[in-house]
């Protein structure tokens, strides 16, 4: 078999085998293949796609390729979630103690932030003495003994999603339905979970910007994950605008413990509350309504923020800080920016925002770049709110001086209206 045919077999939109596949992914990990050809044969499926066969296959082939996580030692349900990421979003550090507090057990790895997505494993980092890195056997004991483990992707896990990712950055080949959903689903399938849920996200701060678009990949992974007979649903969210008040590590995970208080804010905690309930009928726990209710009590009787101590006890990290965010990483400047004029806010867009922060330490331009947990920024308003002139729109922590140029695109990226008008909801549908 050569690789050339196959590049060619899809320039001509002809469908791939299973054999070509395997070929074509065990090729590319043992290194036989070089990245060149792999490159071509990216840009033609961008260009002409492929079947849903072809794409189970290929999400089959990069689970394969490296070790999977077994969690049949560990008793009941097993669940994980996924998010496409985005700005804000700390959904994990809330959401999975609540699930966890429910009797379902939570086996999740997470990833990094790159760019002006937020990444759970830094903000997890923020917290002191917080491991992210546990063997196969402690991540399997540890959701086995408190029901929950968020940890960062194993050494082996899907080698070839690695070097496929990788190469589809530089490539101008990550904007694919197909690529996107068997790198997703490889990874999440080779984690060992029962029962996935996707939290899908579209506009200005996704990758995917129309909810038509994040409902064409939603599809999609659902459709792998019952392929392996797995149960998979989705929740299609917006993120136009940052999700809750805080970007930035540190300030993040204070904003999940304050949600997990009773005290977040409302887009934040209706996204726990809504995609919880679906991991739970997913689960088999209950129907949606009781599952929602089973949600708000995890808040309301505390049991959900104990959950998050064992949690950080379990993997090192002092849980004085649920009780304390003082202990958190602290900026040595907060500096307020307030508003030029009266109105209500209507549009906060999340990736100007997201690269914001980004400028001012809290994320990645570069894969190596260092974090500063301690910076962001926390928004004192969100679109849909009245703002009165002088009042503050939101306060940046920083550690260095901020720039004129950096206070000029943070205003110009917020916009104004004269009139009051409703918001878009944070979850536009379940699927």
């Amino acid at each position: 078999m050569h690789f050339v045919d196959i590049i060619e077999k899809k320039k001509r939109k002809e469908v791939l085998t299973d054999e070509e596949i395997e070929f074509w992914i065990k090729g590319y990990v043992d290194g036989s293949i070089p990245d060149y050809q792999v490159s071509a044969l990216l840009m033609a499926i961008v260009l002409n796609g492929m079947t849903d066969e072809e794409i189970s296959t290929l999400t089959r082939c990069m689970m394969n390729s490296g070790d999977i996580i077994d969690l049949s030692s560990i008793p009941g349900i097993k669940v994980d979630k996924h998010s496409t990421g985005g700005v804000g979003d700390k959904t994990s550090l809330s959401l999975m103690p609540m699930v966890a507090s429910c009797g379902v057990k939570v086996a999740k790895m997470s990833g990094r932030g790159l760019g002006h997505t937020g990444g759970t494993l830094d903000k997890l980092e923020s917290i002191p003495g917080f491991s992210i890195s546990l063997t196969e056997e402690e991540f399997v004991q540890q959701v086995s003994d408190i029901g929950i483990a968020l940890i960062g992707q194993t050494g082996n896990l899907v080698p070839a999603d690695k070097k496929i990712y990788a190469l589809r950055d530089v490539t101008g080949t990550v904007d694919s339905i197909p690529l996107i959903a068997s790198s997703i689903m490889s990874k999440k399938l080779a984690s060992g979970a029962d029962v996935i849920v996707l939290d899908v996200k579209y506009g200005n701060g996704a990758f995917m910007p129309t909810m038509e678009k994040a409902e064409e990949l939603s599809a999609q992974m659902i459709r792998i994950g019952q392929s392996f007979g797995k149960k998979v649903a989705a929740c299609i969210s917006s993120m136009d605008q940052p999700l809750g008040n805080a970007i930035g590590n540190a300030l993040e995970v204070k904003e999940a413990i304050d949600t997990l208080k009773g005290k977040g804010p409302k887009d934040f905690t209706e996204l726990c509350v809504v995609t919880g309930a679906v991991i739970l009928e997913q689960a088999g726990v209950g129907t949606r309504e009781e599952c929602i209710k089973m949600m708000e009590d995890s808040i309301s009787s505390g049991r959900a923020l104990e959950v998050l101590k064992q949690l950080i006890h379990a993997q090192g990290g002092d849980e004085r800080v649920v009780d304390d965010p003082r202990l958190l990483p602290k900026a040595h400047y907060v500096t307020k920016l307030k508003s030029y004029r009266s109105g209500y806010v209507h549009d906060l867009p999340a990736k100007p925002l997201g690269i914001l922060a980004m400028n001012l330490g809290a994320g990645r331009e570069h894969i190596d770049d260092v974090v500063d947990p301690a910076v962001g920024i926390v928004l004192n308003k969100k679109v849909g709110d009245h703002v009165n002139r002088g009042e503050e729109l939101a306060f940046v922590y920083h550690n260095k001086p901020l720039e004129r140029e950096w206070l000029q695109r943070f205003y110009e990226s917020v916009e104004l209206v004269n009139e009051p008008f409703e918001p878009a909801p944070v979850i536009e549908k379940v699927i």
